[in-house]
This record gives structure tokens, C-alpha cells and sequence, in this order.
């Protein structure tokens, strides 16, 4: 990496006092050390909030650089407890911004989501749900074009290795280690009696795995991707992997165990 040839960023802050205030700070910094800001095209977007406002960033840049996204990087700050995708809390700002001005910067990449169905595509670094809060939600489940099952119940949640811990966790799926690039199929609320059953556990696959949904009627039913949610009534048949050409560039400044961040969280 080298900050003299990568000298445009933008600064996606949360929106409470703190926040807001270390985004001042740090725009006066790098423009004072010949940084451009540049909201429509950036090299760098520096996060400010917490684990939603850096997901938040992520769409919002994926929305407005398209493919450019491959030359984006993201570094963050936590204005709050200690997240999974920064390593300093807004207490260590003066750390948090000597690492990126001196290029003692280290780059983590994470693949993200893709859902695509009848037309649309959408990306998640965390989940992809299909949900269904109006009534019992009929769903085969497809892995690599063989059937694997019919369910019945609320929906289902696919996550990656960074989205275990979060709406995977609450739904009682595993936690996966840091560095193990798997994603998890987990059940939401389903129905067992004597006539049909699912698996009942969450199920972890291979990166390359590719599950398919598929039902008579979506009628009533949302697809949600982190934060965005989309109607799928119309719609029958949606697939799910690991996004083959996208990942997201996540620079890293300091070693934090992970464990440390799950024993700080939980």
C-alpha cells in the first residue's frame, strides 16, 4: 500500500456528537497532510460509529463506485465497545491515524454475499435472510443443484464467517473463527411433527457452495441483505453464494485476538 498514490477519502461517520466531531477531526488531518476528499470515488473511506455504520458504508460505496469497488479500502473506528471490523475505540484516535499516515497498515480482504433472483443481484458482508413475519413459509433448499430439504417456518439466514456472530448468533447458529472463510445456512423458527422435518441445526459449507430457495409463493415474504430489505412476492427461485469477483478491503492497523473481541461483545 501507498498512501502517495492513494490520496482520495471520504468519511462515513454515525450520526451522534462523538462521532461526528472525530470525522471533523480527521478530514482537517488528511486534508492538512494533502489528502483530496472525494465522496463519489474514493480510495479510502474511513468508518466512524460502530459494526452497523461500517455494513452501512460498505452498500453505501458499493452503491456508488459499482466496479470501482475493488479499489476501495476501509478503515475504522469504533465509537463505542470494540467491533469486529476496527481494531481502536475512538480513545485511541491519535494510534488509529499515525498507522494509516505512516503506511504501517496491514489489508485484510472478505468475500462478500450475492444473491441474485429473476433479475435482481444484491450483496451482503454479513447475511442474506429470507423472512416471512405473515404466515408459515414453505421453502426447498437446493445445495449445489441437488435438494437437500423442505422447511417450514419463518425463513432462512445465510452468513459469513464476520455475520456468525451477529443475526446467525440470536437464531442459535455457530460462531465461526476469524480466518475460516465459510458461510452457514441456519433456520429461522421452523415446524417439525410427525409428517416433515428439516435439519434443525445450522450447517456450515464451503465457500464455493451455492444454495438455492425456491417456493410456490413468496407471497408476504422480505429478502434482506445486512441492512436492505427487498418485497419477494413476485419472485420463486433466489440463489445465494460467496460473490466469486468482489471482496471487501479491510485495512487493519493492530493485532486484536478475536477471542478478546468475542469475550468484549458477549
Amino acid at each position: 500500500m501507498n498512501n502517495n498514490e492513494m490520496k482520495k477519502f471520504t468519511i462515513i461517520t454515525r450520526p451522534d456528537p462523538v462521532s461526528a466531531e472525530l470525522g471533523r477531526t480527521a478530514e482537517a488531518e488528511l486534508l492538512e497532510h494533502g489528502y483530496i476528499r472525494d465522496d463519489s470515488c474514493p480510495d479510502t473511506v474511513f468508518v466512524i460509529g460502530g459494526d452497523g455504520t461500517y455494513i452501512h458504508a460498505v452498500h453505501e460505496v458499493l452503491r456508488k463506485v459499482g466496479k470501482q469497488f475493488a479499489n476501495v479500502r476501509f478503515y475504522g473506528i469504533h465509537t463505542g465497545t470494540l467491533g469486529f471490523y476496527t481494531d481502536y475505540r475512538d480513545t485511541d484516535y491519535r494510534e488509529f491515524m499515525d498507522a494509516f499516515l505512516n503506511d504501517q497498515l496491514k489489508e485484510k480482504r472478505y468475500r462478500l454475499l450475492q444473491m441474485t433472483a429473476e433479475g435482481m443481484k444484491h450483496h451482503a458482508i454479513n447475511e442474506v435472510r429470507i423472512e416471512n413475519p405473515n404466515r408459515t413459509q414453505i421453502i426447498d433448499v437446493w445445495i449445489n443443484g441437488e435438494k437437500f430439504e423442505t422447511l417450514r417456518g419463518s425463513g432462512v439466514c445465510v452468513c459469513t464467517q464476520l455475520g456468525s456472530s451477529a443475526f446467525n448468533r440470536s437464531l442459535g447458529g455457530a460462531v465461526i473463527q476469524e480466518g475460516l472463510d465459510f458461510i452457514e445456512l441456519t433456520e429461522m423458527s421452523v415446524i417439525h411433527h410427525s409428517l416433515f422435518r428439516s435439519l434443525q441445526s445450522s450447517i456450515i459449507l464451503k465457500p464455493e457452495t451455492v444454495i438455492e430457495f425456491r417456493s410456490e409463493n413468496f407471497k408476504g415474504a422480505i429478502l434482506a441483505c445486512d441492512q436492505d430489505v427487498y418485497p419477494l412476492d413476485d419472485l420463486h427461485h433466489i440463489t445465494v453464494s460467496s460473490a466469486k469477483d468482489i471482496n471487501v478491503r479491510v485495512l487493519s492497523g493492530r493485532e486484536v485476538s478475536y477471542f478478546h473481541r468475542l469475550k468484549t461483545l458477549f
